[in-house]
């Protein structure tokens, strides 16, 4: 009997009822990293803690390498640019959050068996690079364009598809302004990490991370709709394994809370004393500007707001919030929930789908506080 590719690949499934992680999700979680919470006090996150998901292999790329970035399909000019040719363009920065799409997709039950993230999947960066609006208009885009194809250099099977990580994004969007995106070839003023793509790769503002093509190699203007597996197959809201679904887009509100107090090692319980107790954390939304964030010592069963702060012209970035908690003997339950401009507020109770994205349920942190004379 002859060996096909999908030999190496399984398909896409659910954990059995009490099936706990397996070691195809340890193994996904020994590549991948979230952001540890306590790092959401930086408004702009170190590169390395910053979450990093990688579909397939990071590629090698040395110092010397001529990296061509070419754009072509539906234009009149073809382009073939290097990093070089690229910071000859005018240059824009712009403090962005990028969040997995499958953010939260562990809390779910039954569990889509995939990286098993909790609710740490997120960082926000300033990308720094070249407006692809401009590259897109120096190539001359053809009437009819319908979408533009972003190819990256990682290469694997998924599901028993071999290929390279390829996402799409409409004509509208590729060429807009609100949010402009970039092409971009550095991080917080340095040049990309090679788990961030380096030398190039793709900054989409307010959408999730599955958007943000890493290893950019290719920019390909097509007059038909893109169907490729990472757009039609995976990264699509399903409750049932035949559905189309909705497509995976911008990232729906959230707000995490910074864990006050001290942790135990192995729960990550948190231990604090009573009396005033400082909250803060972090709060976005890629669908409208976070208007309000709440925050509930009690499990969500009542809720207090919370001090807001402007989001000091970086719209695309997540805000500080700020609050205080009077701490009283006992267990507690502390939550932080955020609503934005469209009316959109994360749920006590998260709707489900089979793959596990756009998961934004209300984060729970257990806090443990001692009694006044409690004694280690």
């Amino acid at each position: 009997m002859g060996h096909r590719i999908g030999d190496a690949s399984t398909p896409a499934r659910l954990a059995a009822p009490d099936e706990g992680i397996g070691h195809d999700e340890l193994a996904l979680a020994t590549r991948n990293h979230g952001l540890p919470l306590e790092a959401l006090r930086y408004d702009v996150t170190p590169p390395g803690l910053h979450y990093v998901l990688t579909h397939y292999d990071i590629p090698y790329v040395p110092d010397d390498t001529r990296w061509p970035l070419t754009v072509g399909g539906l234009v009149r000019r073809p382009l073939r640019l290097t990093p070089a040719d690229l910071r000859a363009f005018p240059q824009v920065t712009t403090r962005v959050t990028l969040e997995c799409a499958g953010n939260g997709r562990a809390l779910l039950t039954p569990r889509p068996v995939s990286q098993p993230w909790l609710v740490e999947a997120v960082g926000t960066a300033d990308w720094t690079g070249v407006p692809l609006r401009l590259l897109l208009e120096r190539a001359g885009v053809e009437p009819g364009a319908v979408d533009v194809v972003f190819t990256g250099a990682d290469h694997g099977v998924e599901r028993g598809v071999e290929q390279d990580y390829r996402r799409a994004l409409p004509i509208g969007a590729a060429t807009g302004t609100e949010p402009e995106v970039l092409v971009a070839y550095a991080m917080n003023g340095a040049p990309l990490p090679p788990q961030h793509g380096r030398p190039l790769r793709l900054v989409v503002p307010g959408w999730y991370g599955m958007a943000h093509v890493k290893w950019l190699r290719e920019v390909t203007v097509v007059d038909t709709e893109f169907t490729g597996f990472q757009q039609s197959v995976a990264y699509r809201l399903r409750q049932d394994p035949g559905d189309e679904g909705e497509p995976v887009t911008r990232i729906v509100p959230r707000a995490l809370l910074v864990p006050p107090g001290f942790p135990d090692f192995m729960s990550r319980t948190r231990v604090v004393r009573p009396g005033p107790v400082p909250l803060e954390g972090r709060a976005w939304s890629g669908r409208a500007p976070v208007t309000r964030v709440e925050v509930s010592a009690d499990a969500g069963r009542t809720w207090q707001e919370a001090d807001l702060e402007p989001d000091g012209g970086h719209r695309w970035a997540w805000r500080r919030w700020r609050s205080t908690w009077t701490a009283t003997p006992g267990e507690h339950t502390l939550s932080a929930r955020a609503s934005d401009a469209d009316g959109h507020t994360q749920p006590l109770d998260q709707p489900w789908n089979r793959g596990g994205f756009a998961v934004n349920l209300v984060q729970r942190v257990p806090v443990l506080c001692l009694d006044e004379d409690a004694e280690n």
